[in-house]
């Protein structure tokens, strides 16, 4: 009997940044929401290190990333798909 896979977590965001060989890329996803106990709408901005192997995304595009095994100390997303290409 074989275990279903979990669904992996996936987050659209813009890439703000890169490294010196591109295939690291630094996407920043905004969120908003309700704090429990306050009641007040929240803003939260988290900025993730994503393996980009191709070199399919520039600074400013509109990517989607999801989940993956760690690959190095802080790369644990992968970009799929650039959604919207930046003005840059």
């Amino acid at each position: 009997m074989q275990e279903e896979r979990k669904k992996r977590k996936y987050r659209v965001g813009f890439v703000v940044s890169n490294s010196k060989d591109g295939k690291t890329k630094y996407v920043s996803v905004k969120r908003t929401y309700r704090h429990f106990l306050y009641d007040r709408v929240v803003r939260s901005n988290n900025k993730f290190a994503v393996h980009d192997e191709n070199g399919i995304s520039n600074i400013g595009d509109m990517v989607r990333i999801i989940e993956s095994r760690p690959l190095s100390k802080t790369k644990k997303w992968i970009i799929v798909k650039v959604l919207n290409k930046g003005l840059l």
